[in-house]
């Protein structure tokens, strides 16, 4: 067997802070932490290889020089532990609000996932298969600020919910207090109907200019909020397709959210 050495693509200070945040979750739960088989750096660097370059588990358990059950086991709580310091909504908006933002743009992502056999107790179909996107994951809304940098990720919903039903469920209420106090936000035509202070193209063929002039408005000022998921998506190959179960998928795109934050600031 050759070995050789890697380089990880992640800023020293970004390893730190996990490793310091997964040491006092061990001081909080562990009553022996003293006999755990790695150490807080070691399983900080084993969830960012994880996050980085979608690493397999049992390379990850070697290069750990511990089992797979203790890797898998120590992916999971790194997972919970990260996604604790996701940014709160309500929060996000007010600092929105602070810095003069002119308004937020959300958007639906779908994260891939092994596929599923379970069944919508309501349709009887697939229940994490998108039909528009062809594929099974689960269904993410992003909200981005003005320049497109996302700033808020919501749970993850199954692949079969629209991107309406999922925003209704888990952000809109707040998006409505906001634009009633002069942050509105931009969304595509999927949106249409979310409500009022939520700007959607105008549908249809032949549309007054008054109109095509709005759609234009709103098409350019989301432009860059298309980097977003991407943004996610190339900075953590995890996310182009996770093999765990995809309930979890709640907590990879939250704790993939705060990473990036981290190595945002690390720049």
């Amino acid at each position: 067997m050759i070995t050789y050495r890697a380089t990880l693509n992640v800023p020293f200070t970004t390893c730190a802070t996990v490793s310091r945040w997964l040491a006092a979750h061990r001081r909080a739960v562990d009553t022996r932490p003293w006999q755990r088989a790695a150490t807080c750096w070691v399983q900080a660097v084993l969830v960012l290889r994880w996050f980085k370059d979608g690493t397999a588990l049992w390379l990850l358990a070697r290069d750990a020089r511990i089992s797979q059950a203790t890797a898998y086991r120590y992916l999971h709580e790194a997972l919970d532990v990260i996604a604790a310091h996701v940014p709160d909504l309500n929060e996000v908006l007010a600092e929105g609000r602070e810095q003069g933002w002119s308004h937020v743009c959300l958007d639906g992502t779908l994260v891939p996932t092994d596929r599923s056999a379970e069944k919508s107790p309501v349709t009887g179909y697939d229940l994490w298969y998108s039909g528009k996107h062809k594929r099974h994951g689960a269904n993410v809304q992003v909200l981005t600020d003005p320049t497109g940098y996302p700033v808020w990720v919501s749970a993850a919903e199954p692949g079969s919910t629209h991107d309406i039903t999922a925003a209704r469920e888990h952000v809109l209420p707040a998006l409505y207090a906001a634009a009633a106090t002069g942050l509105p936000t931009l969304t595509d035509k999927g949106y249409t109907g979310a409500g009022i202070g939520i700007h959607v193209p105008v549908k249809g063929q032949d549309l007054h200019e008054d109109n095509q002039t709005y759609n234009q408005l709103i098409t350019d000022l989301r432009a860059p909020a298309e980097r977003a998921n991407a943004l996610l998506k190339l900075t953590f190959k995890a996310l182009t397709r996770t093999t765990v179960d995809p309930y979890r998928t709640t907590q990879i795109i939250a704790a993939a959210l705060v990473l990036l934050h981290l190595q945002r600031g690390s720049r």
